[in-house]
């Protein structure tokens, strides 16, 4: 049963970022960014590659110079998944890139006049991908930052702006973020302007920071607009692992409810009561269990007292006792076994439960 706090999804123009449908009723997707010099073709594809079999969905490369620029036509032939350009000031970088992308990301404050913004819109439009329209809180233009600073009022103003001149430009394939340093403008500006306009949502927290304060900022910010119903697309922003921003990505999706995939874990807070010390027992878990798509909730209990109540609503529970423990599949008790053999039957238990919930799905 979908909880009430989770609201409809705002309806939203849908687009394509290359095999990638992104808004209207499209499952909202997760981007990540390489940090490689782009025209590192080997080690920007093995970027690539770690994201993509993280889960990532789409892919945006800086293009910082020309060698960039000319070497995406080579990259975008090595990969698989969307390729997007991420450009900024230097417009005739977007030109070159519009002929092998599958999508430009301008941030429309520092890429220049009305005519090298159009120029950009013509080849985009030529090539038929879409624009990312990036509006930053740190990079405003000059007329929004000096009558509303930076603030969600500017940002919002700045988008508002860019998407009548693409408009005008009779461009409309695009979709728009707005992105601030702290949860509070983000939130604020994504709020404000989705009445005002059709075209999907890139969430994100930029320069969020290190793993844990970026988990904090982006579950807030992006879980709380999730699930209000805004967002199309997102990415968690992390100085880091890059295959981290999806985990915590997926984790933010799934946790407030708008990805039906993969394994919900639920765990024991710390207390007197635990037979087991929960941490490794958890990180073992996680490392040896098969990759799963089909939703499971899985429950690791520290005791026995409570596991059969606290963990009925999962699918397959493990509680452990005293030198021994339980495996607990929908609430019924599968078996007592000793503690050197429970991880190993309780992973069995829920790779058998995934395939019946599987073939259940599909009936």
């Amino acid at each position: 049963m979908e909880s009430q706090a989770l609201k409809l999804r705002y309806k939203t123009k849908q687009i394509a970022v290359g095999n990638v449908l992104v808004g209207g009723d499209a499952p909202i997707s997760v981007q990540s960014m390489t940090y490689s010099k782009t025209a590192n073709l080997q080690a920007t594809k093995k970027q690539i590659d770690c994201l993509q079999l993280a889960g990532c969905d789409i892919v945006r490369v800086a293009v910082s110079d020309e060698e960039d620029a000319k070497a995406l036509k080579a990259l975008k032939s090595m990969v698989s998944i969307p390729l997007v350009a991420d450009i900024h000031f230097r417009y005739k970088f977007a030109l070159i890139a519009a002929e092998s992308v599958d999508c430009v990301r301008i941030n429309p404050g520092n890429i220049g006049s009305k005519d090298k913004i159009k120029a950009v819109v013509n080849a985009c439009q030529e090539h038929r991908i879409p624009i990312r329209i990036g509006v930053n809180a740190g990079s405003l233009e000059k007329p929004f930052e000096d009558k509303y600073g930076a603030t969600p009022k500017g940002m919002v103003e700045s988008a508002l702006y860019n998407v009548k001149l693409l408009e005008d430009f009779g461009f409309t394939n695009l979709k728009i973020s707005l992105k601030a340093s702290d949860v509070e403008r983000t939130m604020s500006a994504y709020r404000m302007l989705r009445p005002l306009v059709e075209y999907p949502f890139h969430l994100g927290v930029t320069e969020a920071g290190d793993l844990e304060s970026s988990m904090i900022k982006s579950s807030i910010a992006l879980g709380g607009l999730l699930m209000e119903g805004i967002g199309d697309t997102m990415r968690v922003s992390i100085t880091g692992e890059l295959e981290k921003e999806i985990e915590v990505a997926r984790g933010i999706l799934r946790y407030c409810g708008r990805q039906k995939e993969g394994i919900t874990y639920i765990s024991c807070p710390t207390c007197g009561r635990l037979q087991a010390d929960l941490v490794p027992i958890l990180k073992e878990l996680k490392e040896r269990m098969p990759k799963i798509k089909t939703p499971m909730q899985i429950s690791v209990m520290g005791c026995a007292v409570n596991a059969l109540g606290e963990a009925k609503h999962a699918d397959v529970a493990i509680a452990f006792g005293s030198g021994d423990g339980l495996v607990i599949k929908h609430g019924e008790i599968v078996g007592k076994y000793k503690q050197d053999e429970l991880i190993d039957v309780f992973i069995k238990e829920v790779v058998k439960t995934e395939k019946e919930i599987a073939k259940n799905l599909r009936e």
